[in-house]
């Protein structure tokens, strides 16, 4: 009769670890579960794709965050959510069943590709640390393509990357390139004319950076166009072929050995049992001002899934992972005191996009700046957080390593090998 609630966790991200850092551990029992064995930090998906830092820099194991101070006694369970039963309160992975009585989703969002045909087993995308070394992988793979062909409409094919939506991450990453464009090209690959190289980002609608202020698109498209990448806006794409073509809403085609697809997210989605929830746009979570979700008593979501509509967002907070954070930080807090409960209310801390070295936008509630100042800015907050000290320290040796030498030991070519048909690596029936 004295047994504690079980707390189950799905999502070690931004909410779902501010959720396990605020909770009453000796209150409740908490399982965090996650279809990955660490931690990563999305905002710098980018710079592994384009060789700038180590995907282990940006992640951090979750057993041995776990063992610090404000996460002690809370279990990990690896695995991916298969079903979730409602009526049970059972979380089901592909290993094994977990009972709950409180269950907080934090699963983040996925690529939405807005249905179009073939569209996923084509592109590059940026939504994980896997995808991220795929992404850098086919960058470097078409660039020492290139070095050797000798067909120039062949090596023009090759030499073309096209991201497709200027949001914060295509904004980035096209920065990213078109450094690796102006000064890494000419000194790595000799053989590759700079002018060949073309960067294009297509955006639908009719500037950059769409949820930020209009002096920061202002700002992203001139600092972008500094860095020689080909901006094209209103430019909503249709299809993707095998070929290498791609073909936009309005008929216009590019030819395209190398598509990054930052367009479009939606949340992820699971398998419930004996409960159908509603969505919002973006498959998002509708949720009540204490983040639990509509039709249900003891379900809860936060962050990127969750849809939580007040006055000052009409339409949901914005997907940024200050979001997460506040609604983690709340949920706990609530659960800990449920006579002094609040609703949560998003306490709107800016938003940043960096666009290279020395180039950076940041909108605070009431200030827009720019240029050198914001750069700094920019990646001291994303320095500070990051999870562990070893991790901040290696972030921060080879951002000055790049800044002064333009060079990077990162641009490598690795393809691992698939799992060996191990019993162990059978999932569970």
């Amino acid at each position: 009769m004295n047994r504690r609630q079980r707390i189950v966790v799905i999502g070690a991200g931004f909410g779902g670890l501010s959720f396990i850092k605020k909770i009453d551990k000796t209150r409740y029992d908490v399982v965090l579960v996650d279809r990955n064995n660490y931690h990563s930090f999305p905002p710098l998906f980018y710079q592994i794709a384009s060789g700038g830092l180590e995907a282990a820099s940006i992640s951090f194991p979750l057993r041995r965050e776990l063992r610090t101070r404000k996460m002690r006694s809370c279990r990990f369970s690896y695995g991916e959510v298969m079903k979730i039963d409602t009526a049970g309160k059972t979380v089901t992975t592909e290993h094994e069943t977990i009972p709950y009585d409180i269950l907080v989703i934090a699963a983040g969002t996925t690529n939405n590709f807005f249905g179009i045909e073939n569209l996923q087993q084509r592109v590059c995308t940026l939504k994980s640390t896997s995808q991220a070394i795929r992404t850098r992988n086919e960058i470097l793979l078409k660039l020492e393509r290139a070095a050797i062909e000798h067909d120039p409409a062949r090596r023009r094919t090759l030499l073309t990357f096209a991201v497709i939506g200027g949001g914060p991450t295509g904004v980035e990453i096209a920065g990213a390139l078109g450094e690796m464009k102006r000064y890494v090209i000419a000194r790595e690959y000799p053989t590759i004319p700079q002018n060949e190289v073309r960067v294009i980002l297509a955006e639908g609608s009719d500037r950059l950076l769409h949820t930020m202020s209009e002096a920061s698109s202002r700002d992203a498209l001139h600092d972008l166009k500094r860095l020689m990448v080909d901006i094209r806006l209103n430019k909503t794409m249709k299809s993707y072929d095998e070929d290498g073509l791609i073909t936009f809403a309005d008929g216009d085609t590019i030819e395209a050995g190398t598509v990054i697809w930052t367009a479009g997210i939606t949340a992820e989605t699971f398998d419930f049992k004996n409960f159908s929830p509603g969505k919002c746009p973006g498959g998002r979570l509708p949720v009540d001002d204490f983040n639990r979700i509509t039709g249900t008593d003891s379900i809860y979501a936060i962050g990127d899934i969750a849809c939580h509509a007040d006055t000052a967002w009409p339409k949901g907070c914005p997907q940024l992972a200050q979001v997460a954070i506040q609604q983690g930080a709340r949920l706990a807090l609530n659960l800990n005191r449920p006579d002094r409960r609040r609703p949560f209310v998003y306490n709107d801390k800016g938003s940043m996009a960096t666009i290279g070295r020395n180039h950076a936008v940041v909108d605070l509630r009431h200030v827009h700046f720019a240029g050198w100042f914001a750069w700094i800015t920019w990646m001291f907050i994303h320095l500070i957080s990051l999870l562990g000290m070893r991790n901040k320290a290696i972030v921060l040796l080879n951002w000055i390593w790049s800044y002064f030498t333009f060079s990077s030991s990162l641009r490598l070519i690795l393809r691992p090998s698939c799992n060996p048909s191990s019993p162990g690596n059978k999932a569970a029936k």
